[in-house]
């Protein structure tokens, strides 16, 4: 039953808001001074907010003004995340990692056994799953990392997960042993911990260069906490402590070395190599200098201050280990992403900040009742505006109508199959102003199977031609004025589209769409469906039925007996 649900499900295009409801939220602007914001910077976040939910202009989300509040119409249910994300500054900075630790303060562990000389003589600089020189490490949360900032590994030893050459790491092992033992040899055991002790996150940490106060921060603050520093705008002057965004780690953050308004584009898609979903980041020329200087600083630096931080709305979404500088003014973001997950983050990258900090002053579910009696409206007036259309192609042209019928039959079904497409793959809602636009197009799509028909006819009038050369001769000379006005159309809905917001640009993505698909139909099925019927003795001879009979076309004799001749 669940199968043949999301099968049905899979074949009907999802609607907009008007059709199915959704959720409307009023953003309030919050000023530092408590005075209304500027009219540009206001409708600069009508902008940034517009490209974020309905950037490719057929999600059927509508931003707008109101009464110096900003109103987003989402449709669907359960927007309120996405509403969420769009009011935050989603601006990125790049900061050095100066320490790290796990998200809370770790209890001492009991020793169960006596210490032995060669035991650890402090802790660890990571803590348990903590940062690695891998981009899987989980104080990079979600397992991403800039897979571009990672240096090949090494051809003369392979590549350990743990990060680093095997042989290498063998060596460095027996030295810290050695090292260890020794210092278990001349220090004191230390006394057993006592119940309730906690580690110290930053021990055995370089803490040169940190704010002492930021110290204090670090030991204090939770990670685990619902709200651990979402949406809070970074100064990106001063050192900062910060959470992972998946609350597994804490971070104590040098100044930012690339901020944000120094990347030009981001874009997601594929590995091509591993198929693994990416974000591609690329900077202006100034970011690429800064981008290229921070990284040949930290990467012969000791853990974990050979890590660089990409930090978002206030918390870190990635931290990979450098273990090479990276010029070229480009990076990858890479890990954990899913389709979605690499889009709104290549989204929130791509659009840059909000001018202006928000808060929803109102959250409002929009019913479908109305858009569903609308709805069956539309798609009744398209049945009757496909059925005049169908009439007067038989009455007129008889037989030669059912090719029209035909030809509007499949641009029907590759156009309610496009519709579909885009609903699952590309965010595209069925709107109202959407099919309109649909029912506007079959006039359209039948003008150009007119002016090929008429084209035939008058070929076939002139009396010196066979049914089979009138179809060729009429196609060279229709398909320039096809294309012609179908070029027409298609700039018009461009304009419209670019120019427009909302409904409108609906209804010229509509338009646009119909244009091209007429474009399809004509050229790969009229034309080689018509030239196949030219070979029936039922057109070619003339019949009364076939909309080229002699008396219907006012032939003469001599016109006649060519088109017997075929």
């Amino acid at each position: 039953m669940g199968a043949t649900i999301a099968l049905q499900k899979a074949f009907v295009p999802k609607f907009g808001l008007d059709l199915a409801g959704g959720t409307t939220v009023t953003l309030s602007p919050v000023t530092l001074d408590n005075k209304p914001p500027s009219a540009e910077s206001l409708d600069r976040a009508v902008s940034i907010i517009r490209a974020r939910v309905n950037g490719g202009g057929i999600t059927d989300a509508e931003v707008a003004k109101a009464n110096g509040n900003i109103v987003i119409s989402l449709p669907g249910v359960g927007q309120r995340e996405a509403v969420a994300r769009v009011a935050t500054t989603a601006e990125l900075r790049m900061r050095q990692v100066l320490a790290v630790a796990s998200a809370t303060n770790q209890p001492v562990q009991m020793p169960t056994t006596a210490p032995t000389p060669s035991g650890s003589g402090a802790p660890s600089a990571t803590p348990s799953g903590g940062a690695t020189s891998t981009p899987s490490a989980s104080a990079t949360p979600a397992g991403r990392a800039l897979s571009s900032a990672l240096a090949a590994p090494s051809p003369s030893a392979p590549a350990d997960p743990k990060g680093g050459a095997k042989g290498d790491d063998k060596a460095k092992g027996d030295d810290k042993a050695k090292s260890d033992a020794a210092k278990a040899e001349s220090t004191p055991t230390p006394p057993p911990p006592g119940p309730g002790d906690t580690a110290d996150p930053l021990a055995g940490q370089d803490t040169t260069g940190i704010d002492p106060a930021l110290l204090t921060q670090f030991r204090d603050i939770d990670c685990t906490a619902k709200n651990r520093g979402q949406g809070v705008a970074d100064d990106p002057n001063k050192q900062i402590v910060a959470c992972s965004d998946d609350g597994t780690a804490r971070y104590i953050l040098d100044k930012a070395a690339v901020q944000g308004t120094e990347i030009s584009g981001a874009s997601a898609g594929t590995d091509s190599t591993t198929g693994e979903w990416i974000v591609q980041v690329n900077f202006k020329s100034k970011g690429a200098t800064e981008f290229a200087d921070i990284t040949r600083r930290i990467t012969t630096l000791p853990a974990p201050r050979n890590q660089l931080a990409n930090v978002l709305d206030g918390v870190v979404i990635v931290a990979p280990t450098i273990e090479e500088a990276i010029p070229g003014g480009s990076a990858r973001i890479s890990g954990n992403f899913t389709q979605l997950t690499a889009n709104d983050l290549a989204d929130q990258l791509k659009y840059g900040a909000l001018p202006l900090k928000f808060k929803q002053s109102e959250v409002v579910s929009v019913s479908s009742t109305l858009g569903q009696d609308q709805l069956r409206g539309g798609l009744i007036s398209g049945a009757i505006g496909l059925l005049v259309v169908v009439l007067y192609l038989l009455l007129y042209y008889r037989g030669l109508g059912l090719i029209g019928v035909a030809s509007l039959g499949v641009a029907t079904v590759i156009t309610y199959s496009t519709v579909v497409l885009l609903s699952h793959n590309a965010g595209f809602r069925l709107s109202l102003p959407h099919i309109i636009g649909l029912v506007v197009s079959i006039g359209i799509t039948a003008d150009s199977f007119i002016v090929y028909f008429e084209r035939i006819r008058d070929e076939i009038k002139e009396g010196h031609r066979t049914l089979r050369s009138a179809v060729e001769v009429a196609w060279r000379r229709a398909r320039r004025t096809i294309l012609v006005a179908d070029a027409v159309m298609f700039i018009a809905a461009i304009v419209l589209y670019f120019l427009a917001v909302g409904g409108v640009a609906g209804f010229a993505f509509a338009m646009g769409l119909t244009t091209l698909i007429d474009i399809v139909v004509v050229f790969l099925f009229t034309k080689p469906l018509m030239s196949l019927v030219a070979r029936l003795r039922f057109f070619a001879k003339g019949h009364k039925l076939s909309g080229l009979d002699a008396e219907r076309m006012g032939r003469t004799s001599p016109a006649e007996q060519t088109l017997q001749e075929a």
